[in-house]
């Protein structure tokens, strides 16, 4: 098994850059960063439309999510494969169609994850920003949103590390991330699958462990914070 990393590291790690195009873990990292970049942006906007309160705004969001999470994160990649170049008019490269289906589905979890964190909240808060005269959108940026991204962050890093596994699904649409070239070099051997997925499923458990690993850090961390005695102002 290690003669298989010795020969093939470099197409695990780059695919078949600098000769030819980016792949294998590189391409997975890439994918999952960019997708919840972007999930993080639009989870925001549809967490705040749901707790709205305006109808117009909450039911297709709503709609949205249930729908999404719904179905298995591969029937998002179909779709996105089919419906992306009848309504964009052309062909789509694999990578911004995988992206877009991860973009899809991680905002939906996403906006789940800071709708709990913008409920949790104590309403005085809103109230009493609203006292002060603070608009709508200086209480959401201010106050609510600041004090969810803290609370939720251990959440978000999780959902992180769901984006990097569902990467893998970029292999049926021949997007060469970290499984399409696994399946490379299979197809190269041949005759040795079980090591070179056992490869595979190593270089996943590293890399999601230690992301696991900072996810339950930070959860702990912000739970001190949260437990932690409120400072006594002593008086003059």
């Amino acid at each position: 098994m290690l003669d298989i990393l010795r020969d093939n590291w470099l197409l695990l790690l780059i695919g078949q850059y600098p000769n030819g195009p980016l792949g294998g873990l590189a391409m997975t990292l890439i994918l999952a960063v960019c997708a919840i970049a972007a999930a993080f942006v639009l989870g925001t906007l549809i967490a705040l439309a749901r707790t709205s309160g305006i109808a117009l705004l909450y039911w297709p969001a709503t709609a949205l999510v249930y729908v999404v999470r719904g179905l298995p994160p591969v029937m998002a990649v179909f779709w996105a494969y089919f419906a992306l170049p009848v309504l964009i008019g052309r062909p789509i490269p694999g990578f911004w169609t995988l992206l877009t289906a991860l973009i899809l589905y991680e905002s939906t979890y996403l906006s789940e994850i800071i709708r709990a964190g913008i409920q949790s909240l104590p309403k005085g808060q809103v109230e009493a920003a609203k006292a002060l005269g603070f608009g709508y959108g200086r209480i959401t940026c201010d106050i609510v949103l600041p004090q969810v991204y803290h609370t939720m962050l251990p959440s978000m890093v999780s959902q992180f590390v769901s984006t990097i596994k569902e990467t893998s699904l970029g292999y049926i649409i021949a997007v060469q991330e970290l499984t399409f070239a696994a399946n490379q070099i299979n197809s190269q051997l041949l005759t040795r699958p079980f090591e070179v997925f056992l490869i595979l499923a190593v270089i996943y458990f590293l890399v999601c462990f230690t992301l696991t690993s900072a996810a339950r850090f930070l959860e702990r961390r912000v739970a001190r914070q949260r437990n932690a005695p409120a400072l006594k102002v002593q008086p003059a």
